[in-house]
Protein backbone atom coordinates (compact mmCIF):
# COMPACT_ATOMS: atom_id res chain seq x y z
CA UNK A 1 0.00 0.00 0.00
CA UNK A 2 1.51 3.33 -0.88
CA UNK A 3 0.65 6.48 0.59
CA UNK A 4 1.51 9.82 -0.20
CA UNK A 5 1.37 13.08 2.04
CA UNK A 6 1.24 16.52 1.40
CA UNK A 7 1.13 19.64 3.25
CA UNK A 8 0.85 23.60 2.72
CA UNK A 9 -0.03 23.17 -0.88
CA UNK A 10 -0.92 26.86 -0.94
CA UNK A 11 -3.19 26.85 -4.17
CA UNK A 12 -0.66 25.22 -6.16
CA UNK A 13 -1.97 21.56 -7.64
CA UNK A 14 0.14 20.96 -10.29
CA UNK A 15 3.18 19.30 -8.00
CA UNK A 16 0.43 17.45 -6.13
CA UNK A 17 -1.24 16.19 -9.72
CA UNK A 18 2.47 15.23 -10.77
CA UNK A 19 3.27 13.10 -8.08
CA UNK A 20 0.07 11.15 -8.06
CA UNK A 21 0.21 10.55 -12.09
CA UNK A 22 3.68 9.24 -11.18
CA UNK A 23 3.18 7.33 -8.15
CA UNK A 24 -0.24 6.31 -8.29
CA UNK A 25 -0.52 6.31 -4.78
CA UNK A 26 -3.53 4.29 -2.81
CA UNK A 27 -4.28 7.24 -0.65
CA UNK A 28 -3.42 10.63 -0.56
CA UNK A 29 -3.30 12.83 3.01
CA UNK A 30 -3.00 16.50 3.08
CA UNK A 31 -1.87 18.18 5.87
CA UNK A 32 -3.29 21.62 5.63
CA UNK A 33 -2.86 25.01 4.06
CA UNK A 34 -5.05 24.64 1.81
CA UNK A 35 -7.46 22.08 2.27
CA UNK A 36 -9.90 23.44 -0.99
CA UNK A 37 -6.67 21.75 -2.86
CA UNK A 38 -7.42 18.67 -1.22
CA UNK A 39 -10.81 18.66 -2.50
CA UNK A 40 -9.53 19.68 -5.45
CA UNK A 41 -7.36 16.69 -5.84
CA UNK A 42 -10.08 14.36 -4.45
CA UNK A 43 -12.46 15.76 -7.35
CA UNK A 44 -10.32 14.87 -9.90
CA UNK A 45 -9.58 11.54 -8.91
CA UNK A 46 -12.64 10.39 -7.42
CA UNK A 47 -11.60 6.83 -6.79
CA UNK A 48 -8.66 7.70 -4.99
CA UNK A 49 -9.35 8.12 -1.21
CA UNK A 50 -8.09 11.93 0.28
CA UNK A 51 -7.83 12.54 3.87
CA UNK A 52 -7.28 16.22 5.07
CA UNK A 53 -6.93 18.23 8.37
CA UNK A 54 -7.21 22.26 8.53
CA UNK A 55 -4.26 24.30 8.76
CA UNK A 56 -3.58 27.85 9.71
CA UNK A 57 -3.97 29.17 6.54
CA UNK A 58 -7.68 27.14 6.20
CA UNK A 59 -10.04 29.07 8.90
CA UNK A 60 -13.21 28.95 7.25
CA UNK A 61 -12.90 25.79 6.81
CA UNK A 62 -15.00 22.80 9.06
CA UNK A 63 -12.14 20.29 8.27
CA UNK A 64 -10.94 18.51 11.84
CA UNK A 65 -7.68 20.31 12.90
CA UNK A 66 -6.65 16.82 13.54
CA UNK A 67 -7.05 12.99 12.58
CA UNK A 68 -6.51 9.55 14.32
CA UNK A 69 -7.40 6.31 12.71
CA UNK A 70 -6.03 2.90 11.91
CA UNK A 71 -4.67 1.69 8.50
CA UNK A 72 -3.17 -1.51 8.29
CA UNK A 73 -2.47 -2.34 11.72
CA UNK A 74 -1.05 1.57 12.67
CA UNK A 75 -2.26 4.15 14.07
CA UNK A 76 -1.48 7.57 11.97
CA UNK A 77 -2.13 10.44 13.64
CA UNK A 78 -2.37 13.98 11.29
CA UNK A 79 -2.39 17.05 12.08
CA UNK A 80 -1.13 20.71 10.72
CA UNK A 81 0.97 21.32 13.27
CA UNK A 82 0.56 25.15 14.16
CA UNK A 83 -2.00 24.48 17.39
CA UNK A 84 1.49 22.76 18.64
CA UNK A 85 4.13 25.00 17.79
CA UNK A 86 5.82 23.09 15.54
CA UNK A 87 8.06 26.02 14.40
CA UNK A 88 9.26 26.08 18.38
CA UNK A 89 10.09 22.49 18.16
CA UNK A 90 8.10 18.38 17.94
CA UNK A 91 7.88 17.82 21.71
CA UNK A 92 4.03 19.31 22.03
CA UNK A 93 2.87 17.27 18.90
CA UNK A 94 4.61 14.02 19.79
CA UNK A 95 3.38 13.96 23.26
CA UNK A 96 -0.59 14.44 21.41
CA UNK A 97 0.74 11.69 18.85
CA UNK A 98 1.70 9.34 21.94
CA UNK A 99 -1.57 10.66 23.51
CA UNK A 100 -3.17 8.74 20.87
CA UNK A 101 -1.50 6.01 20.93
CA UNK A 102 -0.15 6.46 17.43
CA UNK A 103 2.87 4.36 15.51
CA UNK A 104 2.77 7.49 12.74
CA UNK A 105 2.71 10.97 13.48
CA UNK A 106 2.02 13.50 10.29
CA UNK A 107 2.24 17.29 10.06
CA UNK A 108 3.34 20.20 8.36
CA UNK A 109 3.24 23.82 8.77
CA UNK A 110 7.31 24.51 9.06
CA UNK A 111 7.58 23.70 5.15
CA UNK A 112 10.79 21.91 5.56
CA UNK A 113 10.50 17.60 4.69
CA UNK A 114 12.01 15.61 8.05
CA UNK A 115 11.78 11.99 8.95
CA UNK A 116 12.63 10.57 11.83
CA UNK A 117 11.61 7.71 13.93
CA UNK A 118 11.90 7.75 17.63
CA UNK A 119 12.07 4.71 20.15
CA UNK A 120 10.09 5.45 23.47
CA UNK A 121 10.42 4.25 26.74
CA UNK A 122 7.73 1.62 26.56
CA UNK A 123 8.85 -0.18 23.68
CA UNK A 124 7.13 1.47 20.60
CA UNK A 125 8.30 3.23 18.00
CA UNK A 126 7.12 6.17 16.53
CA UNK A 127 7.84 7.22 12.96
CA UNK A 128 7.46 11.34 12.42
CA UNK A 129 7.07 12.78 8.77
CA UNK A 130 6.94 16.56 7.77
CA UNK A 131 6.49 15.84 3.83
CA UNK A 132 7.47 20.02 3.82
CA UNK A 133 5.52 21.75 1.51
CA UNK A 134 4.57 20.99 -1.92
CA UNK A 135 3.29 24.23 -3.12
CA UNK A 136 5.83 26.81 -1.74
CA UNK A 137 9.70 27.68 -1.54
CA UNK A 138 12.35 26.53 -3.88
CA UNK A 139 12.20 22.95 -3.02
CA UNK A 140 8.77 21.68 -2.97
CA UNK A 141 8.59 18.34 -1.42
CA UNK A 142 5.86 15.04 -0.26
CA UNK A 143 6.33 12.13 1.64
CA UNK A 144 5.95 9.01 0.94
CA UNK A 145 4.99 5.60 2.98
CA UNK A 146 4.68 2.39 1.46
CA UNK A 147 2.94 -0.39 4.38
CA UNK A 148 3.35 -4.47 3.50
CA UNK A 149 1.85 -6.76 5.62
CA UNK A 150 0.60 -3.75 8.08
CA UNK A 151 4.97 -2.60 8.77
CA UNK A 152 6.53 0.47 7.37
CA UNK A 153 8.81 -0.65 4.67
CA UNK A 154 9.73 2.37 3.47
CA UNK A 155 9.21 6.21 4.84
CA UNK A 156 10.85 9.60 3.71
CA UNK A 157 10.49 12.93 1.87
CA UNK A 158 11.24 13.38 -1.57
CA UNK A 159 11.25 16.16 -3.88
CA UNK A 160 8.75 17.22 -6.66
CA UNK A 161 10.48 17.60 -9.95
Amino acid sequence: MKIIVFSDSHRELDGMRQVIDREKPNYVFHLGDHDSDAEQISQAYPALPVAMVRGNCDGWSDTPTTLSFILGSLRFFLCHGHTYGVKGGCLRVVYAAREQNADVLLFGHTHEAYYECMDSVQGGKLHILNPGSCGCGYRPSYGRIILEDGRITEMGCHSIS
